[in-house]
């Protein structure tokens, strides 16, 4: 008889739980956070696939991420996040932008023959493969001067007028600035709409 008295608060206690987990309010809100999941699972996944697309050119790859985005639930966004490039696509257009115009500036810095372009060094007198006149010497100190200058840096002598170009000089700067490309070249683009 002890045996069926203790059954009882057992069974009330069972039945208690059976109740409560098969009560409406109880299946409402498992219903509820079953489909909160779902939602951030897909949402997940939708933004392994975005991010992917920022970040690789190679249309496969970006398939093959967003399925690692869908296939482990939850665990899939994590793998995709330890192994996704360091860089948007964005981000590496720009650093080459950025490094073709540092290229260009150095470039640009040295100095160079405005008729071949070949590289000249800032106290040459002369082209040495086209021969083409690039500065005149003082008349005092004999130093190379610049065709645009009006004295001299070194002995601060004036420049006679008459040896004093100006018309040349700048349209031997505007070809020297017209050598050098600042426009970068195309590349595709990733849209990310």
């Amino acid at each position: 008889m002890s045996s069926a008295l203790a059954a009882v608060p057992l069974f009330t206690a069972f039945s208690s739980l059976h109740n409560a987990f098969h009560s409406t309010a109880f299946v409402i809100a498992r219903n509820l956070a079953i489909f909160l999941a779902v939602v951030f699972w897909l949402a997940l996944a939708y933004w392994v696939h975005r991010d992917a697309r920022r970040r690789i050119e190679d249309p496969f790859l970006v398939g093959t991420a967003t399925v690692l985005g869908l296939l482990p639930p939850y665990l899939g966004p994590v793998v995709y996040l330890l192994f996704r490039p360091a860089e948007t696509l964005a981000d590496i257009r720009s650093r080459r932008a950025e490094l073709r115009a540092l290229e260009q500036q150095l470039a640009r810095a040295r100095p160079s023959c405005p008729t071949c372009s070949s590289p000249v060094e800032s106290d040459y007198f002369a082209c040495p493969v086209c021969a083409t006149r690039l500065r005149q010497p003082c008349a005092h100190c004999d130093a190379p001067l610049e065709p645009l200058w009006q004295m001299c840096p070194y002995c601060a002598s004036p420049i006679e007028p008459s040896a004093l170009d100006l018309d040349a000089a700048l349209t031997a700067e505007a070809r020297s600035l017209s050598s050098i490309d600042l426009v970068a070249d195309p590349e595709p683009r990733v849209a990310d709409a």
